[in-house]
């Protein structure tokens, strides 16, 4: 599972989701990727299990690239607590997407493999996605 080694303050607070990803937006790496297209929180469960699903589908062929990491604490107070006595023990780890962040890229495999992989992966998510492919990202650049 995917987890900082090490952080400086052991609980963090929630912050704000507003706005679009002001990077990595944009392929870097592969052909393919999988681009989010609302806000929310990814725990490190779902990119593992999402890695997992592109992984099996694709046998072995091509490259896969994680694009987000889960570095913010995820705080739950124990089930049938009483308010107050402070803050609860953090659960998970999660990583905060915005609208139009890369989660994951693919590179070295044809497209209808590429699809139904990040299209498996998709599933594994509480938020709307989207595939996008590097073609697609050339041409929008050229109408601008």
């Amino acid at each position: 599972m995917l987890m900082p080694k090490r952080v400086k303050w052991r609980k963090q607070m929630r912050g704000r989701m507003r706005g679009k990803a002001l990077r990595g937006a944009e392929l870097l790496n592969g052909d393919y990727g999988l681009q989010a297209l609302e806000p929310g929180y990814v725990s490190a469960r779902q990119i593992e299990a999402a890695r997992r699903a592109i992984v099996r589908y694709m046998k072995r062929r091509g490259k896969v690239w994680i694009r987000i990491f889960p570095d913010k604490p995820y705080t739950k107070k124990a089930a049938e607590t009483r308010m107050g006595k402070g803050k609860g023990n953090v659960e998970y780890w999660v990583a905060v997407v915005r609208p139009g962040r890369i989660m994951f890229e693919l590179a070295g495999v044809p497209e209808e493999a590429a699809l139904h992989a990040l299209n498996q992966a998709s599933f594994k998510f509480g938020i709307k996605t989207k595939v996008v492919s590097r073609t697609e990202q050339v041409v929008g650049e050229q109408e601008e």
